[in-house]
């Protein structure tokens, strides 16, 4: 591996610098979970799945194809499945806070579930148990719990302009309306996902992945799948 000295780790990827400017992501095997149980959602690592970095980088390459066929930009530009490797643009995440850290989560709901259903179950009627592309937009903030921050609240602290809000609302809708056709070819149902925007040259683009790890999917009966389950269903096994 070509690169300079590792610039990040994450909970599911190391984030590497390369000579010609752009940056490496190395999809790792870590999961995400809470008393033991797996879940996508959390920010707590619990262990290791063996290749499920290899099935995360996959995924991101099949739905990145997606995007890139209806037009919408992301700082992808190559995949290396063997080494579980994705070269990307370098690009400016949303909403760094002060220290350049940090950054938004966009999160696109088509269900109440989980956290939404926590926060809002005395207020969800029988006929509402449908959202309509709901955007929430969230704090990357681990030991906050990634708070909730609304739209005049980004505007106020000067993270975002408001051209950039709403350009980044909306590409997080086609993202979501992309996904959730294409599983709803294959007899599944998006109930939510976050994706990660940033600016490369002053275009607001998709980037980090597109993955299990980032969406909640349940089948025809209404159970919710697991990482593998949802590879294996999208791209066969890898």
């Amino acid at each position: 591996m070509n690169t300079s000295e590792k610039i990040y780790s994450g909970k599911t990827k190391d984030v590497y610098g390369l000579p010609n400017g752009n940056i490496l992501l190395v999809f790792k095997d870590d999961v995400t979970g809470e008393e033991g149980v797996i879940d996508p959602g959390a920010n707590t690592v619990i262990g290791q799945v063996e290749g499920k970095g290899r099935k995360s980088l996959t995924m991101t390459d099949y739905f990145f194809k997606r995007l890139h066929a209806a037009d919408i930009p992301t700082h992808l530009v190559s995949v290396d499945l063997d080494n579980s490797t994705m070269e990307v643009r370098r690009a400016e995440p949303l909403g760094k806070d002060i220290n350049g850290t940090g950054g938004l989560e966009f999160v696109c709901r088509t269900r109440p579930w989980g956290s939404f259903l926590r926060r809002y179950q005395n207020y969800i009627r029988e006929s509402e148990k449908t959202l309509d592309h709901l955007v929430e937009i969230t704090i990357k903030d681990d030991e906050r719990g990634d708070p909730l921050i609304n739209d005049d609240t980004i505007l106020a602290l000067g993270l975002l302009g408001r051209s950039h809000l709403e350009q980044a609302k909306d590409l997080t809708r086609r993202v979501c309306g992309i996904v959730e056709a294409d599983l709803r070819d294959k007899n599944l149902t998006l109930i939510d996902m976050k994706i990660e925007l940033g600016l490369v040259d002053g275009e607001v683009v998709v980037i980090d992945e597109i993955s299990a790890d980032a969406m909640r999917v349940m089948d025809e009966k209404g159970k919710v799948l697991d990482h593998e389950t949802l590879c294996a269903t999208l791209i066969g096994q890898v």
